[in-house]
């Protein structure tokens, strides 16, 4: 399809994509530039008065040799360096648009590759966990694999900074008082993506996701990659892992040159975003 432009006369135009169930707003500015202000993409965000969704993403011109260069918004209108099933989502549109098998992509987060898996699936490389404190970043030198948080969470890095804790019953955990409450922790001067995951069998984890600038989530792509990066270092799981999420499965492969997750994507329509909306935001 061409790419997405906006015209005040005729709009925005947008597709509504998800990877399980992990919903996104992605808005092709590969011709044209698209500036999206806080206050537009939070009320594109809204549920009833907007579109909704967990993650806006703006696919921009490649740069140099690159497909594509991805920019992600969270619904409270802060950006995020990395939005895994986002990314898997447009490489997915991408490859079928160009007839391509795999592709270059860039982000905040540094350089992604991502390929066709076969059977309706798409895998991202989401690069290295970054496991030094500074890097994810905590407030202080600690040590990541235990938290001095009650629980003993493990933090971990994937371009955005994440706060997971293995508890024995993921479903049993109040997600959204807890998940409220650590996103806002002082140890994360970012804020943070939080988890809890349980072991439901061998290297297989059932978890769920409260996401910083968004809330309870029904999946997300580099939560799982943090997940299965920690449960890896503690010892309770191999380096590829099955994840159960509340929106469906996926899997992460630990691997040397970064850490691959595999998922389905779906395109569910496309739309337009009318002046009257736009003009009554800005």
């Amino acid at each position: 399809m061409p790419a997405m432009i906006r015209h005040a006369d005729t709009g925005l135009p947008f597709m509504k994509m998800h990877g399980l169930g992990n919903d996104f707003v992605i808005v092709d500015a590969r011709s044209h530039g698209v500036p999206l202000s806080p206050a537009l993409v939070t009320a594109i965000a809204h549920r009833q008065f907007g579109v909704g969704f967990d993650q806006l993403a703006v696919i921009e011109p490649g740069k140099g040799a690159t497909d594509a260069h991805l920019v992600f918004y969270n619904a409270d209108g802060s950006t995020s360096a990395a939005c895994g099933n986002a990314t898997r989502c447009i490489a997915r549109h991408l490859m079928a648009e160009g007839g391509k098998t795999d592709l270059t992509l860039t982000t905040e987060r540094g350089t992604l590759f991502a390929r066709d898996a076969g059977a309706g699936l798409t895998s991202v490389n989401m690069g290295q966990p970054q496991l030094d404190w500074a890097e994810i970043p905590l407030a202080r030198e600690m040590d990541t694999l235990e938290l001095p948080i009650e629980g003993a969470p493990t933090a971990t890095g994937m371009g955005n900074p994440h706060c997971t804790f293995f508890v024995a019953d993921a479903e049993a955990v109040d997600l959204e008082t807890r998940g409220a409450e650590i996103e806002h922790h002082p140890l994360f001067p970012q804020r943070t993506n939080v988890q809890f995951a349980s072991l439901s069998g061998p290297d297989r984890l059932r978890m769920r996701v409260w996401e910083r600038g968004v809330g309870v989530t029904l999946a997300s792509g580099s939560s799982s990659c943090a997940t299965a990066v920690a449960a890896a270092r503690r010892g309770l799981t191999g380096r590829r892992v099955t994840l159960t999420l509340d929106g469906g499965t996926l899997q992460v492969d630990w691997r040397e040159d970064g850490v691959w997750m595999t998922g389905p994507t779906m395109h569910v329509f496309s739309g337009t975003l009318t002046p009257e909306f736009l003009d009554a935001v800005e």
